[in-house]
């Protein structure tokens, strides 16, 4: 991730996410209070938001509102870079997440509890 840009109530970074492994890039969660969204600058990212799964290109734009599950990931063979634009609470769980070495359950569960998230099945 590059330096995330603090705009007012959002925080944007840019992000990529390699192509050629379709797991998701992130356990499927839940802001309790939070929206977030992806937009994507090249390749392609795949959602599931709740019960749908959608799939996303250059220049179009996917956003998971507050209380809905979701994962995302990338369905193809090359890179895939996008911004990612977020609450502050959203940004300071993912920074929590890339600081601790601590990558059990219980250690997760407590981080995204902590930023009004919860991880779900």
């Amino acid at each position: 991730m590059d330096a995330p840009l603090v705009a007012g109530g959002f925080v944007v970074a840019e992000w990529t996410a390699p192509g050629g492994d379709p797991r998701p890039q992130a356990p499927p969660h839940l802001h309790r209070d939070d929206d977030e969204a992806w937009y994507v600058l090249s390749g392609r990212l795949a959602f599931r938001l709740g019960d749908d799964e959608v799939e996303a290109g250059p220049g179009e734009a996917v956003c998971a509102r507050r209380g809905v599950a979701h994962t995302f990931w990338n369905p193809g063979t090359e890179a895939a870079r996008y911004l990612l634009v977020m609450t502050p609470r959203i940004n300071a769980l993912i920074e929590a997440i890339h600081r601790t070495n601590d990558r059990s359950p219980e250690r997760m569960r407590a981080l995204f509890e902590a930023h009004a998230s919860e991880l779900v099945s």
